[in-house]
C-alpha cells in the first residue's frame, strides 16, 4: 500500500508536465512548424490533389464537369503538338549544359584570384535577380529586327539584309531563346560552384603548387573531383528545369513559329481554349516525365561517377580492376 502510494505521489500531473523543458521544447517546435506546415499544404499538396482530380473530368473553369476517367491522358498521347514541343526542350538541355560549363570556368577563375572579381561575380548574378517576365521582355526587344541586336552587327560590318530574323526564322529561333536561360542562370550556378570550390583545403593547392602543378592540373585533380557531386546536382535540376521552360517563349514569341514548349501549349489549352481537365493531364504526364528523367539520371551518375566523396569514379574502379585481373592472369601463364 505505502508503495502504491510513493508511486501515485511520483507521478507528474499535467500541469507539471506541460511546465517540463521537454513540453516547452516540443510546443516551440509545434509552434514554428504550424505556418510553413499550413501553407505547404493548402498551396502545394490540396490544389495538387484537385488537379489529379480535374484531369478525370472534360470540364472548364465554370461550368458543368464530366468523369471521362482516362480519356484525357489519352489525348495527351495522341496529340502531335504535344509531344513535339518536348522536343524543343531538347533546346533548352544543350542550354543548360552551355550555362554549366560556362559558370565552372568563371567559376574556376573567382577561386584562382582575379582583379575585379567582385564587380565580375555581382555583373554575373544579377540577371539572376530579375524577374523572368522581365527578361523576357529585354530580350523581345534585343532580337527585335532593327533592334539591339542587329545593331550591334551592324557596327561589326553586318548588313542588315545577311542578318537573319532571330525570332521567325525556325531554324534558329529556339536557339536564341534558349541563349536567354544561359544569359540568366549562369550566374547562379557559378555561385553554386563558387561556393563548393571554396570549401576545398587551399593546402592541397600549395602542395600542388608544389610539386609543379599549374592551373590546369589543380581543375582537374584537385577542384574537379571535390565539386563532382555539385555538378551532378546542378546538372540534374537543370536538365530537369529545361522540360518545364515557360517564360521566354511566352514572353518573347508567344510560343508561335514552332517555339512553343510543352508548359506553353499546356497554358494555351487551359486558358485560351478552356480545356482544363486535358490540361490538368498534361501537368500529370510532365510530372511523370521529370521523375523518370530525374531517376535516370541519377542511376546514370551513380554508374558513372562516384558519389562526390572517393577519389576514384566507379567507372575507373571498374577499370582497374580489370587491368589488375589480366595482369595477374599473365603473371599466372608466365609462370607455368
Amino acid at each position: 500500500m505505502e508503495r502504491g502510494r510513493n508511486t501515485v505521489a511520483g507521478k507528474k500531473t499535467f500541469a507539471e508536465k506541460m511546465k517540463s523543458r521537454k513540453a516547452q521544447q516540443f510546443f516551440v517546435i509545434v509552434t514554428f512548424l504550424f505556418a510553413p506546415l499550413l501553407l505547404l499544404i493548402v498551396f502545394t499538396y490540396l490544389p495538387f490533389m484537385r488537379m489529379v482530380q480535374f484531369s478525370f473530368y472534360n470540364m472548364k473553369y465554370i461550368g458543368p464537369r464530366k468523369f471521362v476517367g482516362l480519356a484525357n491522358y489519352v489525348d495527351v498521347f495522341h496529340r502531335t503538338e504535344i509531344f513535339r514541343a518536348l522536343l524543343v526542350s531538347v533546346y533548352y538541355m544543350g542550354g543548360a549544359v552551355v550555362q554549366l560549363v560556362l559558370a565552372l570556368f568563371f567559376a574556376t577563375l573567382m577561386v584562382f584570384k582575379v582583379k575585379g572579381e567582385s564587380v565580375f561575380k555581382a555583373a554575373l548574378f544579377f540577371p539572376y535577380l530579375i524577374c523572368g517576365i522581365a527578361v523576357g521582355f529585354i530580350f523581345k526587344f534585343f532580337y527585335a529586327r532593327g533592334f539591339v541586336f542587329d545593331s550591334l552587327l551592324q557596327m561589326l560590318g553586318m548588313k542588315l539584309d545577311n542578318i537573319p530574323y532571330w525570332l521567325q526564322d525556325q531554324s534558329i529561333n529556339n536557339i536564341a531563346l534558349a541563349a536567354t536561360s544561359v544569359w540568366r542562370y549562369t550566374g547562379q550556378n557559378m555561385i553554386m560552384f563558387l561556393g563548393a570550390m571554396m570549401s576545398v583545403d587551399t593546402d592541397l593547392y600549395e602542395a600542388a603548387a608544389l610539386d609543379g602543378a599549374n592551373n590546369w592540373h589543380r581543375f582537374r585533380y584537385i577542384i574537379l573531383p571535390s565539386i563532382k557531386s555539385i555538378i551532378v546536382l546542378n546538372l540534374i535540376l537543370s536538365i530537369s528545369g529545361s522540360l518545364s521552360a515557360f517564360e521566354p517563349p511566352y514572353v518573347i514569341t508567344n510560343g508561335t513559329m514552332g517555339t512553343g514548349t510543352y508548359f506553353v501549349i499546356m497554358n494555351r489549352l487551359a486558358h485560351e481554349n478552356q480545356k482544363v481537365g486535358l490540361a490538368c493531364a498534361m501537368a500529370i504526364v510532365l510530372l511523370a516525365i521529370i521523375i523518370l528523367c530525374t531517376v535516370a539520371q541519377k542511376l546514370f551518375f551513380a554508374y558513372v561517377f562516384d558519389n562526390g566523396t572517393d577519389d576514384e569514379s566507379r567507372a575507373a574502379v571498374r577499370k582497374r580492376k580489370k587491368a589488375e585481373q589480366k595482369r595477374k592472369a599473365q603473371k599466372g601463364a608466365a609462370a607455368r
